[in-house]
């Protein structure tokens, strides 16, 4: 008889089925379904329909209802979670967690973080949405390695990793999305059915969900090592262990103006650029180039490089972050020259409107190329931008916005060249193809701020 518990008791943990006593919880794995009832689950938000059968929930879409979510009773914060889905139609879903529903909040309305499940062929499976409010945090295309791990057609494996303000997700073992953020400590965990309009076809879709287990409040040693995917950290000026490990380093340090001084200058300005909250500041003056303080660079020359920095404009003002930088160049009081990144507001500053096709538009490469028009990479003015700029080794460069890639180009190439020649840059000898310079930030007379400036040396 004993030897007989031992082997049905290991065959229990296997398939991951064991719950721990009360009291005896932390550390261990834990079932949160039954496998017969929605005990310990409830509905919110719309009337999709979910049900218990053989082991499985299994969610069945509705025409014209709202996003509708089954919820665990109780909220989460750290945690190691892991479940198993199967469409049998194709159609959008997630998997909430730490997310809320409050009537002080849009009357109950679902929000909160959600790992994707995307079918199309964007593939952003895994990547991380926060619904109802602040929308994509880590869309895929930040991952490309992760986006082939979805399996269309059969059933695929999630595991979110949940350690303070540190989010991970995997898909099938796949590494996936990286999340640094202190929004929502916790929350409880819901499977979605998401809406479908009208079109009678969307009706009757089934996504079954098995093998749903939690552990809480896991150890250190029970989170995953840490892997080379790219890093959301949305606390400002920090560096999380994964982008340490990756290489990044603080281009400012969030506090001092160490390792910045003024263009052409030795120091720092004295006028126009604060320093202040975690911010640097260049505040309004007459709207022109160089206005009160001057550009800021930094003291070091960069060549093959990965940027990243926040930056928030205020109503119809005009910035931009440079790079290839070179002093030497003379020119006659107005910014110094270099490749540069445009900061705009595209709505009521004129600049947008000058150029060729867009190309003096917020994330522009100025002067000489328009971003994408996605339309989710832009935000309100007032709110913090996330700016991307990669410059490869190869001399590839890409420009994203807001988590989104909105250009791309060959610097030195003869496309490049034939945009210089016909671009306000056609007289500068050279332009852009140094193998180093400086990186900076302009003064164009209008109150702009920046923040969180990551870089890694490629």
């Amino acid at each position: 008889m004993k030897k007989l518990l031992i082997l049905c008791s290991s065959a229990l943990l296997l398939h991951g089925v064991v719950s721990a006593g009360p009291g005896d919880k932390k550390g261990q794995w834990q079932s949160l379904f039954n496998g017969k009832d929605l005990k310990g689950w409830k509905q919110l938000g719309g009337k999709a329909q979910y049900s218990a059968t053989d082991n499985e929930i299994i969610g069945t879409t509705v025409l014209e209802t709202p996003n509708s979510f089954l919820a665990t009773e109780k909220e989460y914060g750290n945690f190691i979670l892991e479940l198993e889905f199967k469409l049998d139609k194709e159609f959008n879903s997630g998997i909430q967690f730490r997310s809320q529903s409050r009537q002080d909040y849009q009357n109950g309305r679902v929000f909160g973080y959600q790992m994707e499940i995307d079918p199309s062929d964007r593939k952003w499976s895994g990547g991380i949405y926060e619904e109802g409010r602040r929308g994509w945090q880590y869309p895929m295309e930040l991952n490309p390695a992760g986006q082939n791990a979805f399996k269309k057609n059969d059933w695929n494996k999630y595991r979110i990793e949940c350690r303070g303000a540190e989010i991970r997700t995997w898909v099938n073992g796949v590494p996936t999305a990286h999340l640094v953020d202190t929004a929502l400590p916790k929350g409880f965990i819901a499977l979605q059915v998401h809406s479908i309009g009208k079109k009678a076809d969307d009706a009757g879709k089934n996504i079954r969900w098995r093998n749903i287990r939690i552990i809480e409040d896991p150890a250190n040693n029970q989170y995953s090592p840490y892997d080379q995917i790219y890093v959301v950290d949305n606390i400002p000026n920090d560096l999380s262990a994964q982008q340490k490990k990756n290489g990044f380093q603080l281009l400012w340090d969030g506090k001092t103006s160490k390792g910045w001084r003024g263009a052409y200058k030795k120091e720092f300005p004295t006028a126009g650029w604060t320093l202040n909250d975690g911010t640097i500041t260049i505040h309004q003056s007459n709207g022109n180039e160089m206005g009160s303080g001057g550009d800021i660079v930094t003291d070091k020359e960069y060549g093959a490089f990965e940027l990243e920095f926040e930056f928030k404009l205020t109503e119809g003002a005009n910035s931009g972050l440079k790079y290839f930088v070179k002093e030497s160049y003379k020119t006659d009081g107005k910014s110094a020259i270099g490749l540069e990144y445009q900061v705009l507001d595209d709505e009521k500053h004129p600049d947008a409107k000058l150029g060729r096709d867009g190309d003096r538009t917020l994330s522009s490469l100025y002067d000489l190329m328009p971003r994408k028009q996605i339309k989710q990479a832009l935000k309100p003015i007032g709110e913090w931008n996330k700016g991307r700029i990669i410059v490869f080794r190869n001399n590839h460069v890409e420009h994203w916005l807001n988590g989104f890639k909105v250009l791309e180009y060959e610097r030195g190439s003869q496309a490049f060249k034939d945009l210089v020649a016909i671009s306000k840059y056609k007289n500068w000898e050279n332009f852009g193809l140094w193998p180093e310079g400086h990186l900076l930030l302009q003064d164009h007379g209008n109150e702009v701020s920046f923040r969180s400036l990551r870089i890694k040396t490629l």
